[in-house]
């Protein structure tokens, strides 16, 4: 069986002027065929001149150059110009004459610059091409060689909107481009400013607990157990984000370590919550998690987007009611996930990093993406609560 693919492929790897040569070559062999003299472009209505070798040779000069359409069009369009020129004083009139306006439109398609100075010099030379025709007596008149001056500037007219067209193409995948590398850039940004605040605002907050603790050392222990375990989460967690922005690397050692967040890893399952609550719990926050409902197995984006926002309602809490009762609550509905994080009216008694304000807005974007809702704000009675509503049916 032919492998049209494979052929075409290997056709597409030889020089542009070899596969524009058959065109040229169809055009002089078409020339010569005896049958066809007398069908050739005739444009100043002179009597036909008997076949020769010299019309051979204004064969090759007009077909030819179409080899260099592409390559060269501005040298292919003055070479077959030529060649038209002569066939059309000395007569012979002949298919190759078709070669004029695939010149044309060619040139008018490759053309990168001067064009305008190639249209003007083309006008010239046509003017003064009917001035002589007309004075060995052509019968055209100023309407005949308007209206074949016409039919050229059609060609010409057709390569300079293909042209045209393709820039604009061109320009709109450069835009696409663009957009996508700046909508790349705020992902990336927002998934290390999740991985990165989490884990260092738990680590700062343990840190700080652990002054108050030099009198206890089984209890100094466990926090800095804990400080460590988060730092090499940290490292972990930012390792695989790094690696994902490798274009070399296997993005399977990431989605199999499971980091959320990252789009294609694939769905986040519950263990990946239980964690991080626990985690939050060993940086001094008393946390209760309950989820209700099952997850589904074709929520990839919507699980990914709720872990997100338990992830960066607890590092909230961690940061401003530290060491106040939080609430976390998880419910799987068949088209949907409702997520609320809420913490009590206590004030923290311990001091806390700074926040750029980015994760919520981040948040609310991420979760708009997908279509659901989100809010954030001071609940009745004192506290905070932050809820999102995130649709989960077919999501992937």
């Amino acid at each position: 069986m032919i492998d049209h693919q494979r052929i075409l492929d290997r056709w597409r790897r030889w020089p542009v002027t070899v596969r524009d040569l058959p065109l040229a070559l169809a055009l002089a062999v078409g020339s010569v065929i005896p049958a066809l003299h007398s069908n050739g472009t005739q444009m100043g209505n002179l009597p036909d001149r008997p076949f020769s070798a010299l019309a051979v040779v204004v064969i090759a000069l007009e077909s030819l150059p179409l080899a260099l359409r592409r390559r060269w069009p501005g040298l292919s369009l003055a070479l077959v110009s030529l060649g038209f020129a002569a066939d059309q004083l000395l007569r012979f009139h002949t298919v190759a004459g078709t070669a004029l306006p695939i010149a044309l439109l060619s040139t008018a398609l490759h053309l990168g610059r001067r064009w305008r100075e190639t249209v003007v010099v083309g006008t010239v030379a046509y003017a003064l091409l009917a001035v002589e025709l007309d004075r060995r007596g052509s019968g055209e008149g100023v309407s005949g060689f308007t209206t074949f001056y016409l039919a050229l500037a059609i060609a010409w007219g057709i390569g300079a909107w293909l042209r045209l067209s393709r820039a604009a193409e061109a320009e709109s995948r450069r835009h696409l481009a663009e957009a996508t590398r700046a909508a790349e850039r705020t992902r990336i940004a927002r998934e290390l400013h999740d991985v990165v605040t989490h884990h260092v605002t738990a680590m700062v907050v343990q840190a700080e607990a652990a002054r108050y603790l030099t009198a206890a050392p089984e209890r100094l222990d466990q926090t800095l157990a804990a400080v460590s375990g988060t730092g090499r989460r940290a490292i972990t967690d930012l390792r695989h984000l790094l690696d994902l922005l490798n274009p070399d690397h296997d993005a399977e050692p990431a989605m199999a370590a499971g980091l959320p967040g990252l789009g294609a890893l694939g769905p986040v399952v519950i263990g990946e919550l239980r964690d991080l609550v626990e985690q939050t719990r060993r940086a001094g926050q008393p946390v209760e998690f309950v989820e209700e409902g099952s997850p589904q197995q074709t929520a990839g984006s919507a699980e990914v987007a709720t872990y997100r926002v338990v992830q960066e309602a607890l590092t909230n809490a961690l940061k401003y009611a530290h060491g106040s009762r939080t609430a976390v609550r998880v419910h799987h509905a068949p088209q949907e996930i409702i997520v609320e994080v809420s913490t009590d009216g206590r004030e923290t008694v311990t001091s806390s990093p700074g926040g750029s304000g980015r994760g919520l807005a981040g948040l609310r974007e991420r979760v708009g993406v997908l279509g659901g809702e989100f809010s954030a704000g001071q609940r009745a009675g004192g506290g905070f609560v932050v809820r999102a509503r995130i649709p989960a049916g077919g999501a992937s």
